[in-house]
């Protein structure tokens, strides 16, 4: 007869292995959350013949938290941790490992140490945390702001060092060498060890007979085992009166037996704190300051909150009990990601039952099942903390908030009896930790577009994160020794004192800095171009990202923000210096600052058109800033954005801040070459990383416009959620580089070095194959702006062709390429090198992603179409280079791409079961919906009951380009959508629907049935799609109004929707 325990759901499994491969991740517990997201808050899985039962809601987890029905069982990999050699030999478990509480060496070990973790003995080691956190602050500061701090490396030194030193009076002194502490090396070899054992080519490496893996693992264990033994060794021979772990160890008695511990037992427990007490904490830190980074506003409240309780004196413990809002960001940074993501529960041994039913009877675990309790995912139960769950936002752990919570809802440092002894210790380090940095520096992402990859051994940590630090104002590397450790009137006298500097400027040359902000290159190539040309007006510019300027706006020189919006946010590399400016409003944070600001935006974002640069304009004039310049814009809908950045340099920017004197800085607008023969060598981009094709297919029919798909197998430690875009840096297509080729007669070999110094953002004082930078680091097809078409007027030396290229300054909307001008205009004379100074940087394109993780977290695919019609400049054809690129990739060819998220609202809600969702794209714009209803199936698949999802898709024909027709019908026949068609060519086929939002418009009231059941609607598609939709939305909208007695105008209905955009109206629009 079925039990309770058989109403868990499994996946199926394969003979022998069960479900090992289903559960395979670069990042093993990754593996296992994937299971609850398709099988819901339990389930049942299969390891080699071994059922395990894993939970992932915190109702289960409160139940299972029942310390009258279940107890602490240690995991696999930390049973791994303490495996049995010889009865002699064996080594003893610590806290962390032993089996339970009613193990004798727990009881006694805990009974003898709970004293060292009071709360007065964690506050007296508060001096020796401030010592070692002020060398991490001293370290940063000598390495200056150009340094990438290898953040969870340097704070693993930190909080080994702290453990050290508080703990056993030890100084491992890792500040002081290059290279790891071997106890950290030997650490990380062992629980590497234990978290891969479940990975395939671990357990293939095993196998191999010349494999020695184990060997090394046991000499890691033996290593630390013996760096324990020496330090109780050399406490028992150095006797301190220093009240620490070590002497409590050493010396305590158990209060119930009266027994010292022994060194075996010291030895284990000594271990267990090494590693226990530096590795969760220094991924706590890594993970909180990658959170802040991510979050602006956060971290800006966070340091003002240093400002306010410690300002510039010197930190000390009575402080930190004020810093309520770090110790929240602290909590939501372990819900969000806690260093140790899950712990086992089972049934105690002294109750009675062998069988505990869970959720009122649903289901049932036995006595001898192991519940794995996924905290990770149970900390983002979207039943207790809503549908931005996933979201980082301190305020909702600040006390009044933390109180409220259910019990099961915040369980970082395990529960019960067993809970983290040295919660406390850890807490104020990390404590004193973010609030000294913050108190001192000013932090950003080495990499904006940076987004979380985990790194698991048996802890999590961020993975390749870096980040860089600038020293606050007023403070300087040779003031801050004295801030960190001098009283309050040697503060001010080192905050007075003045730090020298060399300007580092060419002679003749005056400083001006640059600051962009965008996503997708474009802001940064502007930039980078007026770098160029500043040096003819007499002025050396510095080109940051906006984020770098955050607190270090200079005073002495012209200051250039460039920057766009992104439905109506600022960009990934200027969130926190709008952030910043925000923060400070109020404020004379900008006197004395000289700026102007260049907008960049698409007007087909009617309701946030220009929002950041109008914003950082009017903050920087209200906290004091000297507006040099009316604010000049481009609308990306005319095309012709580097003719209005020219035009807004030469007759207003330029005029306003250059010396009648300028001209004699002029540098010829061209690049010195040095060419050669010798082998080309090829170069990276740092923002892209290579990826490989495993599939590409066209999915039209022949004689219809192509659209194409293509999957890709992603990099290493490569992630995604259905939604994303994936960025892809394509090659120029050879064509194209042959046509270059021709004009400058350039051999197929041709290499040039460019000088070093030389004003251009390619490589410098390198060999360079013409090849390889034609085809991947320059833009051939950008149309030619009215500067380019000027200098090939000067340079013609034809009247015909001179008239007829003079023609054309004052023609828009030309799309004619600077090639295309020089092989028009054979009397142009112009140098190679000119050619590559004026060609933009090449930019990746970004594509929707088109699949679900939940298929094959590995890999992803974009659909897209390729442009091949003809030219606006009237010669030849327009070939679209990145649709050409992809066309031409075949399996097995790599590809340099990047993961890059999307609007944070356009992702399938939190509560798959809960809220419906509506789509709408047509052609391509389907994309992210294929990944929306791949997702949907395997859910389904999996069991699990869904709201309704309806999709409107618009197509030409039902015949010829119907996108992905037999999966969409499979996965309708499942239930995962329901399909409503309308084909432009073909409307007899869909129900006389010509258009989507002719088929809205039919179909309203389902439409209405899930708006009222609390749809979110997502739209993907062409601005003039987007438009159509929204205006059958708003036509839907009044009629439903109007029958309720309520006639809303135009204006009405639009504000309506727009209060509502991204909280139920999500919007992705593709020019």
């Amino acid at each position: 007869m079925a039990s309770a325990r058989d109403n868990i759901p499994s996946p199926r499994g394969l003979p022998f292995v069960g479900n090992v491969l289903t559960i395979q991740d670069e990042v093993p517990i990754h593996g296992v959350e994937r299971l609850t997201d398709l099988y819901g808050p339990i389930v049942k899985f299969n390891i080699f013949g071994k059922e395990k039962i894993c939970i992932a809601s915190v109702e289960l987890l409160e139940e299972l938290c029942d310390e009258k029905r279940f107890w602490k069982t240690p995991s696999d990999a930390l049973s791994s941790l303490s495996k049995e050699k010889s009865d002699a030999e064996r080594p003893r478990p610590g806290l962390f490992t032993a089996p339970s509480e009613d193990h004798e060496d727990w009881q006694q070990a805990h009974r003898t140490l709970m004293p060292a973790f009071g709360p007065l003995s964690i506050q007296q080691m508060f001096d020796e945390m401030h010592d070692l956190g002020s060398q991490l602050v001293l370290k940063w500061a000598r390495l200056g702001p150009s340094f990438r701090i290898p953040v969870t490396a340097d704070f693993t030194r930190l909080t080994l060092d702290t453990i050290g030193l508080c703990a056993m009076d030890y100084r491992f002194n890792s500040f002081y060498k290059d290279e790891m502490d071997p106890f950290v090396e030997a650490m990380n070899s062992t629980l590497t060890a234990a978290s891969d054992r479940l990975k395939i080519g671990s357990m293939l490496k095993k196998m191999m007979p010349w494999d020695r893996s184990n060997n090394q693992v046991q000499i890691d264990r033996e290593y630390m085992d013996k760096i324990s033994l020496e330090l109780i060794k050399h406490r028992r021979e150095n006797p301190s009166d220093k009240r620490d772990l070590l002497n409590a160890m050493v010396n305590g008695v158990d209060p119930i037996t009266k027994m010292k511990m022994d060194d075996r037992l010291a030895a284990s427990n000594m271990v267990t704190f090494l590693i226990a007490g530096h590795e969760t904490t220094s991924g706590l830190l890594s993970f909180a300051f990658l959170n802040l980074l991510k979050t602006p506003d956060a971290y800006f409240k966070a340091q003002q909150e240093v400002d306010r309780v410690v300002g510039r004196n010197k930190m000390k413990a009575e402080h930190l009990k004020q810093l309520k809002y770090i110790d929240a960001v602290l909590r939501e940074t372990l819900r969000l990601t806690p260093t140790v993501p899950a712990f086992v529960r089972s049934i105690r041994k002294d109750n009675p039952n062998d069988i505990e039913e869970l959720a009122g009877g649903k289901y049932a675990v036995n006595r001898d099942d192991p519940v794995l309790c996924l905290i990770s995912k149970c900390h983002r139960d979207p039943k207790v903390y809503g549908d931005d769950a996933n979201e980082f936002h301190p305020e909702r752990m600040l006390e009044e908030n933390f109180k409220k919570l259910p019990s099961g809802a915040w369980k970082p440092f395990g529960t019960g009896i067993r809970a983290c002894i040295g919660r406390a210790f850890a807490w104020q380090e990390s404590l004193m930790a973010v609030g000294l940095l913050l108190q001192n520096f000013n932090f950003r992402l080495d990499d904006p577009s940076y987004e979380m990859k985990i790194k698991q051994t048996l802890t999590l940590k961020p993975d390749n994160f870096f980040m860089r630090a600038t020293l606050r104002e007023g403070i300087t590397a040779m003031s801050l020794q004295t801030l960190l450790s001098s009283d309050e009137e040697k503060v001010g006298s080192a905050l007075a004192a003045k730090g020298r500097t060399d300007s580092g400027l060419m002679e003749g040359l005056k400083p001006m800095v640059i600051l962009y902000g965008g996503n997708t290159g474009t802001c940064m190539s502007l930039a980078q171009k007026m770098s160029i040309d500043a040096r003819r007006y007499g002025y050396q510019a510095e080109v940051l990202d906006m984020d770098g300027a955050v607190g270090h706006l200079p005073k002495d020189q012209p200051v250039v923000v460039i920057t766009a919006s992104y439905e109506g946010l600022p960009p990934d590399n200027a969130a926190q210096f709008v952030a910043w400016l925000e923060s400070c409003k109020g404020s004379t944070n900008a006197e004395g600052v000289q700026y102007a600001v260049f907008g960049c935006g698409h007007s087909d974002w009617a309701t946030t058109y220009q929002r950041i640069p109008t914003l950082v304009d009017d903050l920087l004039q209200d906290q004091g800033g000297k507006r040099l310049v009316e604010r000049g814009l481009s609308n990306a809908a005319d095309g012709s954005m580097g003719n209005d950045f020219d035009h807004w340099l030469d007759t207003v920017f330029w005029p306003a801040v250059a010396s009648p004197a300028s001209d004699n800085h002029h540098i010829n607008s061209t690049l010195e070459l040095e060419m050669s023969t010798q082998n080309r060598s090829s170069y990276l981009r740092q923002d892209v990383q290579l990826g490989s094709v495993v599939g590409a297919r066209c999915l039209t029919a022949n004689g219809e416009p192509k659209k194409r798909h293509l999957e890709v197998k992603l990099p290493e430690g490569m992630s995604y959620v259905a939604g994303d875009y994936l960025a892809v840096l394509p090659l120029n297509p050879m064509e194209t580089v042959t046509r270059v080729q021709r004009h400058f007669r350039l051999s197929q070999d041709a290499t040039f070095t460019i000088k070093a110094g030389a004003p251009t953002f390619l490589p410098t004082g390198q060999n360079l194959g013409v090849v390889d930078v034609l085809r991947g680091f320059v833009e051939l097809g950008t149309p030619a702006t009215t500067k380019d078409i000027a200098a090939c007027v000067t340079a013609c030396a034809d009247s015909k062709q001179k008239t007829a290229l003079q023609s054309l300054v004052t023609t828009t909307q030309q799309a004619i390429s600077l090639l295309d001008l020089l092989e028009r205009n054979p009397a142009i004379d112009m140098t190679f090198g000119t050619f590559l100074y004026m060609l933009p940087p090449l930019k990746p394109r970004h594509y929707s992603i088109s699949s679900s993780p939940l298929a094959n977290p590995s890999t992803c695919s974009i659909t897209y179409g390729i442009i091949d019609e003809a030219a606006r400049s009237g010669a030849g054809r327009h070939i679209g280079v990145a649709g050409k690129y992809l066309s031409d990739m075949k399996q097995g060819d790599e590809i340099s791409v990047s993961v890059r998220s999307t609007n944070k609202f356009f992702h399938l809600p939190n509560d798959p079961g809960e809220t419906p969702i509506i789509m709408m794209g047509a052609g391509t714009g389907l994309a992210p919906f294929r990944g929306f209803v791949e997702e949907r199936a395997a859910l389904i698949k999996a069991g699990r009951k869904l709201a309704p999802a309806l999709m409107f898709m618009g197509c030409r024909s039902a015949s010829a380009d119907r996108l992905y027709g037999a999966e969409f019908d499979a996965w309708a026949e499942a239930g995962a959508v329901d399909l409503r068609y309308s084909f432009s060519r073909e409307p007899d086929a869909s129900d006389g629907c010509k258009y989507i939002h002719d088929r809205m418009l039919k179909d309203k009231e389902d439409v209405r049935e899930l708006w009222r059941a609390g749809a979110k609607v997502f739209t993907c598609g062409s601005p003039a799609v987007a438009e159509s939709i929204g205006a059958a939305a708003l036509q839907i909208l009044k009629e439903a109004r109007a029958e309720q007695g309520e006639v809303l105008t135009d204006t009405e209905a639009a504000e309506w929707f727009r209060k509502l955009r991204n909280e139920r109206f999500v919007v992705d629009v593709f020019a």
